[in-house]
């Protein structure tokens, strides 16, 4: 095989053999490659996986005789996740950088808008009321002030 798909074909195969599908489930990784237990996958595999088929169809596409398949260096997309800069391996967003951030689980659940905003709505109804009830004591003690 060319050069230029051997660093991601090698880090397939290290992410495959990394992965549940093999680790637990003790399925072969090219059972891991095919279709129902493919999703199971994590998505950095799934990436590496689609990055792979994408560089082999390369070789073989006829507008790329000229300039050649465009090697992609696993190595440069792991030191552009290491430092967030987000190498784009496919139109839209980055491959591998930000994909996920890390949790443990114990995290607080953001708390809905319309709380919120439900919140902010009694907060004020309780200071109009407040409000409202200290202009009726004032009014009370004007009113008695009068009488005596």
């Amino acid at each position: 095989m060319p050069s230029s798909c051997k660093e991601i074909r090698t880090a397939l195969a290290q992410c495959l053999q990394e992965s549940e599908c093999v680790m637990v489930q003790r399925h072969t990784a090219a059972e891991c490659l095919r279709s129902p237990l493919s999703d199971t996958l994590p998505t950095k595999c799934q990436q590496l996986k689609k990055g792979f088929g994408e560089c082999r169809r390369g070789m073989i596409d006829m507008r790329k005789r000229f300039r050649g398949n465009q090697p992609i260096t696993f190595r440069s997309l792991e030191t552009a996740e290491k430092s967030g800069e987000g190498y784009q391996l496919y139109a839209g967003k980055s491959a591998f950088a930000g994909a996920a951030r890390v949790t443990d689980g114990n995290e607080p659940e953001p708390r809905d808008w319309r709380e919120v905003e439900n919140e902010k709505l009694r907060a004020q109804e309780a200071e109009a009321a407040q409000a409202q009830a200290q202009a009726q004591a004032q009014q009370q003690q004007q009113q008695g002030k009068k009488w005596w």
